[in-house]
């Protein structure tokens, strides 16, 4: 998806990326894909030079999910060593704790993409297919008319049926 990288933008990306990830049942990298596309799309926003467009892509494959930004700015990202007091300089640092790998590519003569991998948990197919259905085993209407023989003698008549619903 290709989208101007302003703070409005990235809520609405994180929101997308998070319904993709469910759409293809892979919820427990939701929370991880979400952070690290919103730093991403938060670089672009604070240092891209040009434009703010960049294009978003996700790519799951059976063994793990790849969330790349492409944008227009040649440079490449470097990862600051931010004090204990710094107000940035932190992202491409979170985004390289919370992923499996992480790194940024030139892109032609104008541009760049930043991508992170993230594991799946279990293997995956990209497209989500739902579970053949069971089919309830046939049972005769004999089974179900024919009265069930006494367990034993003096027991107890059965307790009578109650509905839950008032009337």
């Amino acid at each position: 998806m290709e989208l101007q990288a302003l703070p409005s933008r990235i809520g609405q990306v994180r929101r997308i990326v998070s319904a993709h990830l469910r759409y293809w049942h892979v919820d427990s990298l939701i929370d991880r894909a979400a952070l690290g596309v919103t730093e991403l799309l938060t670089n672009v926003h604070l240092h891209a030079l040009r434009d703010k467009t960049c294009t978003v892509e996700m790519e799951l494959l059976p063994d793990r999910l790849t969330v790349s930004v492409r944008d227009r700015d040649p440079r490449l990202p470097v990862v600051d060593d931010a004090g204990p007091l710094a107000t940035c300089g932190r992202g491409l640092a979170m985004v390289a704790a919370l992923s499996e790998s992480w790194g940024a590519r030139p892109d032609g003569e104008s541009g760049k993409v930043v991508w992170f991998s993230l594991p799946t948990s279990a293997p995956v197919s990209p497209v989500a297919v739902r579970p053949a259905r069971r089919l309830v085993e046939e049972v005769s209407v004999a089974a179900f008319t024919e009265p069930e023989p006494s367990v034993g003698l003096g027991a107890a008549p059965p307790a009578p049926v109650r509905s839950a619903v008032a009337g």
